[in-house]
């Protein structure tokens, strides 16, 4: 059902978690998605409370004069907009969660495994267990690709490698990157870096890349693979 009244605690509080990591309502510039919802507000959101919604309402509200020139159509209301395209959009990702779930380590073809195989599937994991215990193990590795989004193309992407590179910790080694074109002459940087597992948490490192928040809009893996 998307945003509904955005004039109460919790629909404010709904729109600035939904513009937490965006610069827009919908897409990578104004359009009237961002007309639709600035028009059901009877008041620019309070900054002390809700930051983004109060960044995105000041930025928004400086094409007023522009309105009804800006993209998109401008028939849809605000309550087509919000949560509700992220759930969709989402789907896919769950089917595909749901397929790996029904995956059987040990190739039985069979839905419902009965207790003998259970058994003896925790027996062969424990001898695996046992067989590995005491040996010296090399550090686990993997390459990711990151990628990292700035708010729009206005946004100096020098500086924002910089900062990224400048994010020095023991077991993390930058690599290559390049800048990728999004759309509407925005550009996202996308980055390989090698990490020791055990000592960089990949969702730590995105955290503190996203406190460079005059550069950073969000930050997605893009791939990952152990070495």
């Amino acid at each position: 059902m998307g945003f509904e009244d955005l004039n109460n605690e919790n629909g404010l509080q709904l729109l600035n978690d939904w513009l937490k990591t965006r610069s827009y309502i919908d897409g990578y510039v104004a359009s009237q998605a961002d007309v639709a919802v600035i028009k059901s507000l009877s008041l620019s959101p309070q900054a002390s409370v809700y930051p983004h919604a109060a960044r995105w309402y000041k930025h928004i509200n400086s094409y007023k004069e522009k309105f009804s020139s800006l993209p998109g159509d401008s028939s849809k209301d605000h309550t087509q907009y919000g949560p509700e395209k992220e759930a969709e959009e989402a789907e896919p990702s769950k089917a595909v969660t749901e397929e790996e779930d029904d995956i059987d380590l040990f190739g039985s073809d069979d839905e419902e495994e009965d207790k003998e195989a259970e058994k003896l599937r925790n027996q062969r994991l424990e001898e695996y267990r046992k067989k590995k215990e005491g040996k010296t193990k090399p550090a686990a590795k993997s390459v990711v690709t990151l990628e990292v989004k700035p708010w729009d193309d206005e946004t100096n992407m020098k500086e924002l490698e910089e900062a990224v590179r400048a994010i020095e910790k023991d077991g993390l080694l930058w690599g290559s990157s390049k800048l990728v074109p999004v759309g509407f002459g925005i550009m996202k940087l996308q980055i390989t870096l090698v990490i020791e597992d055990e000592k960089i948490g990949l969702t730590e490192l995105q955290e503190e890349i996203q406190t460079f928040d005059d550069y950073v809009q969000s930050t997605d893996i893009a791939a990952m693979q152990k070495i």
